[in-house]
């Protein structure tokens, strides 16, 4: 089973779990497809929206798991 970080980058995050994108748009990130969102930590990505990237980590590994992936 594949564990994400906060230096997970969005591209790599939607390769291994595409399932996440509901999660992070409902957060507000809305360009998950932009060319510059792609090479974006997690981290770099909570912390311009003002959110706790060890909550989004935590969340994002939760729906993970609950999917058994």
């Amino acid at each position: 089973m594949a564990k994400i970080s906060k230096d997970t980058k969005i591209g790599e995050l939607m390769n291994i779990f595409p399932e996440s994108a509901p999660i992070l748009m409902e957060i507000g990130m809305h360009c998950l497809g932009c060319p510059a969102s792609q090479m974006e930590t997690l981290e770099e990505a909570a912390m311009v929206h003002g959110i706790d990237g060890d909550l989004l980590v935590e969340k994002i590994n939760a729906a993970m798991q609950a999917a058994g992936k």
